[in-house]
């Protein structure tokens, strides 16, 4: 399983570098809208929709949104991003009372918050800059990493039994570890405050926990493992971003408001 699953990382990274840095600005934006849109099938399979034409129905929706946000929301995507942040704390707050039903309309309502303020985030690091992107990505990356061999090795104590029964607190322990010289290779480079930087870092791997969790919140009550197989070793798109869908809302509106810029 570790084999197909370094092999996919080393592709989706050689992409990732294509995409922010060799092709044009405006083919990266397209492909980064993509990447929601995919996430909007995985999570209309939450739905209990019977048919793929009801699944398509419910991609056009939430491209709708997407178009709504880079349209007649322009301008307003601070706003877009504070509300992400609202929804994730309320999500953190539901993980402590899982399981409970989630109706259909909830499951709807909820993947639009996941996944339009992705699109935003994501939009909205790579205006300012595709190294800030990258950075995002690296976080989450490392500590999805540190989490996933801590967890491996050492995991003994269950993190969220009822949600996630193969997370524990020793791989959350190994995510924040590994965030840590992430840290302090920013601060030492951009000359920012390590006081300031490593609290940032912690706080960007935390909520990349809530959006793993959350994530798979919904997956559970839908009956399902993995939001997909496209990726091997990694399930779906949404198994792979669904840490990033909490992080980099929080990330885009933190280093303006630290003045990390």
């Amino acid at each position: 399983m570790l084999k197909p699953r370094i092999i996919t990382a080393i592709i989706l990274l050689v992409i990732l570098l294509a995409v922010l840095f060799v092709v044009p600005a405006m083919v990266a934006k397209i492909i980064i809208s993509i990447v929601p849109l995919v996430g909007a099938w995985e999570w209309s399979g939450f739905l209990s929709f019977k048919s793929n034409n009801t699944r398509y129905g419910y991609v056009f929706i939430i491209a709708a949104l997407m178009a709504f946000t880079v349209s007649v929301l322009d301008g307003y995507s601070s706003q877009v991003l504070q509300v992400a942040c609202v929804w994730w704390s309320v999500a953190f707050i539901w993980t402590f009372f899982f399981p409970t039903a989630i109706p259909i309309i909830f499951r709807w309502i909820c993947g639009a918050l996941v996944l339009v303020p992705l699109f935003v985030a994501l939009l909205e690091l790579y205006t300012l800059s595709p190294q800030f992107l990258l950075l995002a990505l690296i976080i989450v990356w490392a500590a999805d990493m540190g989490a996933y061999f801590a967890g491996k090795y050492f995991g003994r104590v269950k993190l969220a039994p009822s949600i996630s029964p193969a997370k524990t607190w020793e791989g959350v322990l190994g995510g924040l570890a590994m965030v840590v010289p992430i840290a302090f290779v920013w601060a030492h480079y951009t000359d920012h405050k390590i006081l300031v930087i490593l609290p940032f870092c912690l706080a960007i791997d935390t909520l990349s926990v809530v959006g793993d969790l959350t994530v798979s919140m919904f997956k559970r009550t839908a009956g399902v493992k993995d939001s997909g197989t496209l990726l091997p070793g990694h399930g779906g798109i949404l198994d792979r971003v669904d840490s990033i869908a909490a992080a980099a809302p929080f990330f885009a509106l933190g280093i303006i408001w630290l003045g990390l810029l």
